[in-house]
């Protein structure tokens, strides 16, 4: 059997979609399972669309993730060029191989020629006319003009596309690995065109010549690319290649949360949850997107996210390490329907990846969203410490500023309404002893500040409860945070006695 080469062909047109990315994804875990390739591919052959900067972000997007192809515009590889900007000239003796049996032709129509066409020939049958096989032979091509006409056209450099000539009333199909067996009829599909008169292959002809050349084995795309499949298979075989043809999985939709249609990134903006991996800003527009990255997600549970909206290994387990995905991954179980984007539980991955992470493994994410709200961490070891104690309070990166600043800073406002209903000069008392007691105390570890609050509190004839969350709220501002006093001894003996005589003079 030939080594699985696989390939993520995107276009470099902008930000990229978590449904793209689950696309790489799937590739990725398909080609480790089975020991091949994975190949990124840049389709940039329409220049009218393409962005600056868009082939960065997607390079960078797929190494956020750790999804690294063995082969790329950047990793080069023996199939290369791996942009089809840079294989332009390979394209057209395909193109005219297919022209010179018949299979394709060339088509001399100008733009207002293709409106005047839409025009005319709209029926009530027929809303919509398309270039077919219905509508060729009125057209200006090389299928009704005679030999010499053409010859001359092409010879005073009149502009021209070549068009596949598709069959009228044949039936092709495919075996799908996901769908099963998918057939279309072909006078359903209009003449696309293969090559412009910039001489750029359309993404018809380069994904099969493509693919062909790369020795592609499977080819994974979302299901939006089904209408094009039977201009696909009808190419493999025009160009011979019928043996080689890769097989085709078209991957479910991810669906708006309340399933009524694909999710787009208007849906996102409405419903205020990014649907791009990362930040994008579209350079022609400067409309900002924001991603997944910046708002806080750990790639791993961005990955893992991904896997499961639309897949499962049959077990009911959710949370999987890339390598259980490699080892598990299969695309019998693929679902056929869509799936349903869920933000909620898209956070639930998180946290769980969060409370899983070493500190270590957290520690550059945490300080710099420490950083970035004007917290300064000086000491790692400690910064390693807080996040151990507030992991498992925080379900996006930037929650551990609110769960962990008052380590670092005591608290600007004090919820005093919360104390105040049950506040009295007894527990006043208390705490101003308690200051004292402390200024004298040698050992500062949790257990020795517990024991020598509880042993002050029995000798006040005060419940422990109910000293513990007006200490709580002076010395962290509110109803959160870790044991109070792991708190306590985090911060410093210091700090908590600062932090109590600070909240008695507030009460």
């Amino acid at each position: 059997m030939a080594k699985v080469r696989v390939r993520f062909a995107p276009s470099p047109t902008g930000g990229i979609h978590l449904g793209g990315v689950r696309t790489v994804l799937y590739n990725y875990l398909f080609a480790r399972h089975h020991g091949g390739d994975f190949v990124l591919r840049i389709e940039d052959t329409d220049q009218s669309r393409f962005v600056a900067g868009a082939e960065e972000y997607i390079q960078e997007c797929l190494q956020w993730c750790g999804l690294v192809p063995d082969e790329s515009p950047v990793h080069g590889g023996e199939y290369g060029p791996y942009r089809q900007s840079e294989r332009k000239a390979m394209y057209r003796q395909y193109a005219e191989k297919l022209v010179a049996e018949g299979k394709a032709y060339y088509a001399f129509d100008t733009p207002e020629e293709l409106e005047e066409m839409r025009n005319t020939f709209k029926t009530e049958e027929h809303p919509s006319p398309q270039y077919d096989h219905r509508l060729r032979e009125k057209m200006r091509n090389s299928l009704t003009l005679g030999a010499d006409e053409v010859n001359r056209l092409i010879s005073e450099g009149v502009p021209y596309v070549i068009r596949i000539k598709m069959p009228d009333n044949e039936t092709v199909s495919f075996t799908d690995m996901i769908r099963g067996e998918v057939s279309f009829n072909t006078s359903n599909v209009d003449d696309k065109v293969l090559l412009k008169a910039d001489g750029m292959p359309t993404y018809h002809l380069a994904v099969v010549v493509d693919d062909y050349l790369m020795k592609i084995t499977h080819a994974f795309r979302g299901e939006e690319w089904l209408p094009s499949a039977p201009v696909h298979l009808l190419l493999w075989k025009y160009l011979g290649w019928e043996n080689s043809m890769p097989q085709w999985a078209h991957l479910p939709l991810i669906l708006k949360p309340d399933g009524n249609g694909k999710l787009s990134k208007r849906d996102g903006e409405r419903l205020g949850f990014p649907v791009f991996a990362m930040n994008w800003t579209d350079p022609r527009t400067n409309e900002f997107t924001q991603g997944f990255r910046e708002r806080g997600f750990l790639p791993e549970a961005f990955v893992n996210m991904l896997a499961m909206l639309g897949w499962n290994d049959g077990s009911g387990q959710e949370l999987f390490t890339i390598e259980e995905l490699v080892k598990n991954f299969s695309m019998e179980r693929v679902h056929k329907g869509g799936a349903k984007f869920d933000f909620e539980k898209a956070k639930w991955f998180n946290h769980e990846w969060i409370k899983r992470s070493t500190n270590e493994r957290l520690l550059p994410l945490v300080k710099q969203a420490l950083v970035n709200a004007g917290i300064s961490v000086k000491d790692d070891s400690y910064l390693l410490q807080v996040i151990g104690m507030v992991k498992e309070r925080c379900t996006l990166v930037p929650d551990f500023v609110e769960q962990s600043k008052f380590f670092f800073q005591a608290p600007e406002v004090l919820d005093i309404d919360s104390i105040k209903p049950k506040w009295n000069p007894d527990k006043n008392n208390f705490f101003k002893e308690l200051a004292e007691k402390w200024g004298a105390q040698a050992e500062w570890t949790a257990p020795a500040i517990e024991a020598s609050f509880k042993d002050l509190a029995t000798a006040h004839s005060i419940k422990v409860g109910e000293l513990q969350l007006p200490f709580r709220i002076m010395l962290v501002g509110g109803k959160f945070g870790p044991a109070v006093f792991d708190i306590a001894a985090a911060i410093g003996k210091e700090a908590t006695i600062a932090r109590i005589q600070h909240g008695l003079s507030l009460l």
